[in-house]
């Protein structure tokens, strides 16, 4: 499944093709993520292409420094990044991909970034479910 990403101000533009389209949906509840709140899909390496704004790009990284985290440097939107649990692949914002939307899914499953599997944690490294209820 291909698809078209970009940030908030559109500086930067991806072009996406995802492992396994939005059935790979998460969150983790690592520091990062706990504060960022991203809802982030899986891509190959080379499922994943800058169109355009790399030059906007920044990256950040924490902890051990494995996962690489990039984010729009004008709007500050959180685009990709480079797994630590798997670096063979990405995890891409959901909603920065067009016609997306994290409230598109009712149940999110949210990985123990916390207690990361690679830091003793557990195996299959599900920490709980989050879910949506529209009121609409």
């Amino acid at each position: 499944m291909s698809v078209n990403a970009s940030c908030h101000c559109g500086a930067v533009q991806l072009r996406v093709t995802l492992s396994d389209g939005i059935a790979s949906a998460r969150r983790c509840d690592c520091s990062m993520c706990r504060m960022r709140g991203a809802v982030a899909v899986s891509a190959p390496l080379d499922g994943l292409e800058i169109v355009q704004g790399a030059d906007h790009l920044t990256l950040y990284q924490f902890n051990t420094r494995v996962a690489e985290h990039y984010f729009c440097k004008t709007c500050g939107i959180y685009t990709h990044h480079r797994r630590r649990s798997n670096p063979n692949e990405y995890g891409v914002n959901l909603a920065c991909i067009e016609g997306m939307s994290p409230f598109d899914l009712a149940e999110i499953i949210v990985h123990d970034g916390h207690s990361h599997p690679s830091d003793g944690g557990p195996k299959d490294g599900v920490a709980g479910i989050l879910r949506y209820e529209a009121n609409r």
